[in-house]
């Protein structure tokens, strides 16, 4: 068996592991959105509005960061349950 035969195989049949890929893709989409409408509405009013431009950019970078660490934390699940039920079902094999 090939080994991209295996791992579409185990992908075909592992639940959790389309589970967590699928809610990682989903979070890393919602916080940058979120992220988005977040940092476009917010502003500074007074004498502190000159910094508004200053801390947009630094804001969206914060979002990214989570959408990313969302993403890999997802991805490091998925590839966890993909070691147990590859392990599981090629022993069964």
């Amino acid at each position: 068996m090939n080994w991209l035969e295996e791992v579409l195989l185990v992908l075909a049949f592992s639940t959790r592991t389309q589970v967590a890929i699928l809610l990682g893709v989903l979070s890393f989409i919602g916080i940058l959105i979120y992220g988005c409408f977040a940092v476009d509405s917010f502003e500074l009013t007074g004498p502190l509005a000159p910094l508004t431009a200053v801390i947009k950019p630094y804001l969206a970078h914060r979002y990214e960061a989570a959408a990313f660490g969302a993403l890999f934390g997802f991805i490091g699940v998925a590839v966890k349950w993909f070691r147990k039920d590859q392990k599981k079902l090629m022993s069964a094999w």
